[in-house]
Order: structure tokens, then C-alpha cells, then sequence
């Protein structure tokens, strides 16, 4: 792991992310987070993931099965005490099909000693943000 990704502020960490989703690199991703990091999807109905191997096989199934899958950020916050807001399209064709979808959603990352510690993705923008800058609060 490289100092420069260790002394990265929050917001930095969040952007990396995001712009390593875009590219499909997942050895770039799972550099950004803690090997205890959690990853909560259950908004969505996917589940909680735990640990740097079940946030690895969660990215590669995710990302495999689309084609011309795209990440865009719309927005980064840093709302304080390591707590980031991220609101992103994802775009991408699922493998075999000529259809493509798309995802609007926001999330929430918690960065702790230079890496992502905690993230859960919303559905909600709204909620999100009231839920984003609660968390903040509660650790501060």
C-alpha cells in the first residue's frame, strides 16, 4: 500500500474510489479499503458484505456482469470526522443484453487511518444526505 493512498483525505479516498469503479479496476478499489472494511448494500436488497474478500467477490460480480459499464460522480462531500457523501450514475449494458440501465444513487464512506473503513449505498439522495451528515454528527 502506497503512503500517498494511506495520507489521503477523505474526500480524495472517495474520489479514487469512484474513478477506480470507472476504469474496472478492482486491485485499485480494494486498495482504498480496510481488510475489515464493511460495505452495507441492504438498501438495495443485496446484502452486507464483510472483509476485504467479500467486498473483492462483491466488485468482480458486480462489474462482470455488465458490459461499457461506467461510473460517473456527480457530487463529493466531505461532511467531517471521515464521513464523505457521494451521489454517482452507473451506466452499463448487462452482459448479453442490447438494453442498458442505469443506477442513481448516493453513499455514504467512513474513512478511518487513511482508508475506507465503512460505506452503504442509498437509493434515497435525500435520505442519504440527512442519513450522511447524522453519522458525522455522531462522531464528532
Amino acid at each position: 500500500m502506497s503512503q500517498e493512498v494511506r495520507s489521503a483525505d477523505p474526500v480524495e479516498l472517495t474520489r479514487r474510489l469512484y474513478e477506480a469503479a470507472d476504469r474496472g479496476d478492482c486491485d485499485a478499489m480494494m486498495g482504498l479499503f480496510r481488510p475489515d472494511a464493511v460495505w452495507d448494500l441492504s438498501e438495495a436488497g443485496i446484502g452486507t458484505f464483510e472483509g476485504a474478500a467479500a467486498i473483492r467477490r462483491l466488485v468482480e460480480d458486480w462489474q462482470g456482469s455488465y458490459e461499457d459499464y461506467k461510473v460517473d460522480v456527480e457530487e463529493i462531500r466531505d461532511l467531517g470526522n471521515g464521513v464523505t457523501l457521494a451521489v454517482s450514475l452507473q451506466t452499463g449494458r448487462p452482459a448479453g443484453s442490447t438494453g442498458e440501465v442505469q443506477i442513481r444513487f448516493a453513499s455514504i464512506q467512513v474513512c478511518e487511518d487513511g482508508l475506507i473503513a465503512w460505506m452503504k449505498n442509498y437509493n434515497e439522495i435525500d435520505e442519504t444526505r440527512a442519513a450522511a451528515e447524522r453519522l458525522a454528527a455522531e462522531r464528532g
